[in-house]
């Protein structure tokens, strides 16, 4: 039997390491869908509901396995739905490479069914690199390079085959004109930025009496280095969403995320600070980093198109992370630097921990959310992911669980949007087979796409070694975040036809599936439902219903936002009452006196 163009892809894919594709059939691959059918469903090929979610369980797997995420989908709706997943990729900066159908050749330009200029409409999402094949020979160079600039450039890339191409037999470029060869993987390699601005990084460094070090993902591999830099500057370390699982949150002087869903320790590093030092971080926000003139900057990136944008860097370091930190690490000079500093660091963060244990503690119509994420924090597994929706979840997500040594943990960082957070977790899984995972989503992002996808977790359940796969849904009927936006940043009361949800019985529709479902109603029956669901012998929905008045305060609440939120008050906001009393109490524990040091 001949070989086809789709057996040549599939064979390529696994050549370089693919083993899951994650997708959605239709005629527009029906060639790639019987070759899979050859090919033993090697590499295999992973059912969603919908082809987004195929894009965000590729994210998730990228982003806990550090290997290339593969979706794969059909011509025109299909290859439309991938977008909102890619461009999580993309501004999260994730190698992923979308494989889309097309009509034949013969239909092209002639308005046909499901014809749609890809081309055109992936010239953005997928800018570093989108091709279509058109004849055989075109292949594997076409795949290669799509594959080896998703890894190099850490983005999302897209090959186009039309579905009548897809059935062609295939043959290789041959030794001749306009014949493009290729070869397979992309090597080791290590960027590093040269002698003399990494000996100016650490002349700045050394200089500084109050350090702080901000670190995202990009310092990932660096845990070892950052914590040894940090002890030897006496600094602070402060995290971007994205990089929560960088380093251990048990260490005394790392003081969480930073931001509008960040820690007051966070806040009060930047405000206070004489010298910065940002490791394989973008975060965007300016307005959290050090007043412009009162901080000197380094920065250490490894993409040199993103270095220097956020903040007025003195020495930007091009390099990777680790190697250039090893580098720089022997010319800073640690005798009894920061001391003082160092001090203040560590005060801030014990008291900011007594502060959010006590809003978890605070009583609330019927659970606080707050204390959903508190009670989970020391049930974790030692091996645990964790990924996150977005939404008034993820303030609970940054600031009350404990990222420590070996577990992982990650959300949309950049793009911010619903419903990636059951996807992610499906991801993880099959990156993971032997981790468990937990899932922690509003009830917005649940209906959006979360329990559509909950039915792909049915489906898969057997194959993975670890059964675990925990969604935590926080159900306040309320599309929560944007509420709390409307009322602190525009002064407007909540709009209840927007923004009331259904009280859907997420625990009852993961019983219809054969899964586990527990509903807690009441905050002492919390930390059961927590240990019921990570003791379940499969996927487990367990469902809270949390007080939608529990206010995401931010680390520092301007006045603004507190004069808009009372005038969003006084203009009839239905919950007005509650949220001047759950939104006094938790204010006020910042003022309460801390428990002295042991």
């Amino acid at each position: 039997m001949s070989t086809k163009v789709s057996d040549h892809v599939l064979q390529r894919l696994r050549a370089w390491g693919v083993d899951h594709v994650f997708g959605y059939p239709g005629d527009g691959i029906n060639g790639l869908l019987a070759a899979w059918g050859r090919a033993g469903d090697r590499p295999r090929f992973v059912q969603s509901r919908h082809e987004e979610m195929s894009a965000f369980q590729a994210v998730g797997y990228a982003k806990f396995s550090g290997r290339l995420g593969v979706c794969a989908a059909t011509s025109g709706p299909g290859a439309i739905h991938l977008l909102n997943g890619l461009y999580d990729a993309k501004l999260d900066h994730v190698p992923v490479l979308a494989i889309v159908g097309q009509t034949h050749r013969t239909a092209m330009g002639g308005s046909y069914q499901q014809e749609v200029d890809l081309h055109t409409l992936y010239q953005d999402v997928a800018s570093e690199f989108v091709e279509t094949v058109t004849v055989p020979e075109q292949l594997p160079n076409v795949l290669d390079r799509a594959i080896r600039t998703a890894y190099a450039r850490r983005c999302p890339t897209a090959v186009v085959i039309p579905g009548d191409v897809q059935e062609l037999d295939y043959s290789p470029p041959t030794h001749a004109f306009k014949m493009v060869p290729s070869s397979l993987g992309g090597g080791e390699w290590t960027s590093v930025p040269s002698e003399e601005s990494v000996r100016r990084a650490a002349e700045i460094l050394n200089a500084g009496d109050k350090v702080a070090i901000l670190v995202g993902q990009g310092a990932a591999g660096a845990r070892a280095e950052v914590e040894h830099l940090a002890e030897l500057l006496g600094a602070g370390v402060a995290k971007a969403l994205l990089g929560k699982d960088v380093i251990s949150d048990d260490l005394p002087y790392v003081t969480g995320s930073i931001g509008l869903l960040g820690t007051r320790p966070s806040y009060e590093l930047m405000r206070d600070c004489d010298t910065l030092l940002t490791i394989g971080s973008s975060f965007p926000y300016s307005q959290f980093l050090p007043e412009y003139g009162q901080a000197r900057g380094v920065q250490i990136d490894l993409d040199p198109h993103m270095i220097g944008m956020r903040y007025p860097y003195e020495v930007n370091l091009v390099g990777d992370a680790k190697a250039t930190l090893e580098r720089l690490i022997p010319l800073i000079d640690g005798a009894g630097r920061g001391r003082e500093w160092f001090e203040t660091v560590c005060d801030n963060v014990r008291r900011w921990r007594e502060v959010m244990e006590r809003r978890a503690g605070l009583d609330a119509d019927p659970v606080n959310p707050e204390y959903v994420a508190r009670a989970l924090d020391p049930l974790l597994p030692a091996d645990a992911i964790v990924t996150c929706d977005s939404g008034s979840t993820a303030n609970w997500y940054a600031r009350h669980l404990t990222m420590r040594p070996g577990m992982r943990g990650s959300l949309s960082g950049t793009l911010a949007t619903m419903g990636c957070g059951v996807p992610y977790a499906i991801g993880a899984k099959f990156a993971h087979p032997d981790r468990p995972v937990i899932a922690l989503v509003g009830d917005g992002a649940m209906q959006m796409n979360g329990l559509a996808e909950m039915i792909t977790a049915a489906k898969y359940r057997d194959r993975w070694e670890d059964p675990r796969l925990v969604v935590g849904v926080w159900n306040n009927r309320d599309l929560n975040q944007v509420t709390w936006e409307l009322r602190a940043m525009g002064g407007a009361p909540s709009f209840e036809p927007s923004q009331a949800l259904p009280d859907v019985r997420y625990a009852a529709f993961a019983r219809s599936l054969g899964l586990t479902g527990i509903r807690v109603e009441r905050p002492e029956d919390v930390e059961a439902g927590w240990r019921a669901a990570l003791e379940a012998d499969g996927p487990a929905v367990v469902e809270f219903l949390t007080d939608p008045a529990v206010p995401p305060v931010p680390p520092h609440a301007t006045w603004d936002q507190m004069e808009s939120t009372a005038a969003a008050i006084l203009k009839g906001d239905p919950d007005g009452g509650a949220v001047v009393r759950q939104g006094f109490k938790a204010k006020m524990q910042e003022f309460l006196p801390g428990r002295e040091k042991a």
